[in-house]
């Protein structure tokens, strides 16, 4: 049985007695259906809850990856200036994607993506989250091939037209319009120096998987030929080889149990972090987009008025649609406006909820490395020591 990633205590499911609200999400049992580049992943989604606008105490529904990318891009859609919990990227490639470390992990990481959903303020009264816990599979498909001629742009296109238009300005193909915030600047330039720094560390840590990995085969190996040399060998000799065999598959098993520890509490936390700064990056998109929409419609608007004050005091007959142009155009640059504030407003609250939650779930993580790796080294140390005294008798006999 695969051990479950540990989550941060926000995250995890709520223990509170029924008369406190509650809402628990679980994602299990990944079986593979269908063959060829038809085969998918179905899992199991299982919630628990109290809350009254939910259909009752348990419901459970069958769920595919795709359909947890359609809850990711309707929330993202519209609740803009909230970190939308990242999602786990899919894999192409035909002999990763169905091995059974990738669908375990890949199961994990969906689990916290729907629990982190789940656990959130305003997330949590989503009607496209209810939808998601409760319909059955056949509504859910129909809403999800609805939507995706609806939701055309995802957080990853938004992503590069913010690229686009950086190039665009480079170039010199348009004039930047830009927030001169000297605090959201700092910010932007925090969140793209983290991407980078957590990258880099993602990197070393699979490395140092795929490190323990091989050094415990190499032992599994090497542990293998030492007891074929000592059934060749005769009577102390033989049994010392043997032992030291015996001795290297022990210490192979215990090094791809670390690896694999090293993975969940250490390896896929710090990818999931990734996943999030590239999150926020996509809310960093979003609110430059809705200043620029904010600063257009406000020149426009500002045009217009004096487009119909020309036009009043000349007494043309074009007065009248003018002003209603611009009484049009004036409210909805009042909506831009409010829609931006509002984004800035929620971006402030987000950014401080994701550093204390990184705070602990970084913290959290680096225990757990530092701890695993004390553990095996002290497992090591002794279980070469206890061989060292029948191994030195053997070098002096």
């Amino acid at each position: 049985m695969e051990q479950e990633r540990s989550m941060p205590v926000s995250l995890l499911s709520p223990r509170s007695p029924s008369s406190q609200p509650y809402l628990s999400v679980s994602v299990t049992d990944p079986v593979k259906l269908g063959n060829g580049v038809q085969a998918y992943i179905s899992y199991r989604v299982i919630t628990k809850t109290n809350f009254p606008e939910y259909q009752g105490p348990e419901k459970i529904v069958i769920r595919r990856y795709s359909d947890f990318v359609w809850l990711h891009d309707r929330l993202f859609e519209k609740y803009k200036g909230i970190f939308i919990p990242s999602i786990p990227e899919k894999n192409a490639v035909e002999k990763f994607r169905f091995s059974a470390e990738f669908i375990e992990m890949r199961r994990q990481a969906l689990d916290i993506f729907v629990n982190q959903i789940a656990s959130h303020h305003e997330l949590q009264k989503s009607e496209d989250l209810r939808t998601f816990l409760q319909v059955e599979e056949e509504t859910m498909e129909r809403l999800r091939s609805h939507d995706s001629g609806i939701f055309k742009k995802k957080p990853a296109d938004l992503m590069q037209m913010f690229k686009s238009k950086v190039s665009d300005i480079v170039l010199g193909k348009e004039k930047p319009v830009e927030e001169s915030n000297p605090e959201y600047e700092k910010l932007k330039h925090y969140i793209f120096e983290l991407e980078n720094h957590l990258t880099e560390a993602q990197k070393h840590a699979f490395r140092l998987v795929k490190r323990h990995r091989e050094l415990g085969q190499a032992l599994a190996d090497f542990g293998k030929a030492a007891k074929l040399l000592g059934a060749c060998e005769e009577k102390a000799v033989g049994k010392g080889f043997s032992e030291l065999g015996a001795k290297s598959e022990m210490l192979s098993i215990k090094l791809q149990k670390e690896a694999h520890e090293l993975l969940l509490n250490f390896e896929e936390p710090l990818k999931d972090y990734v996943r999030a700064v590239q999150s926020i990056k996509a809310t960093i998109a979003e609110r430059a987009n809705a200043f620029r929409q904010q600063c257009e419609l406000a020149e426009t608007t500002k045009l217009k008025e004096i487009n119909l004050d020309r036009l009043v005091l000349m007494r043309s007959d074009k007065a009248a649609e003018a002003e209603v142009e611009y009484k049009e155009l004036k409210a909805a640059s009042e909506e831009a406006t409010k829609r931006f504030e509002t984004i800035v407003v929620l971006m402030n609250q987000e950014i401080i909820r994701f550093q204390e939650q990184k705070t602990l779930d970084m913290g959290l993580a680096f225990h757990e490395f530092a701890k695993g790796q004390a553990h095996l080294a002290n497992g090591v140390a002794d279980a070469w020591r206890s061989l060292l005294p029948k191994l030195e008798a053997l070098s002096v006999s």
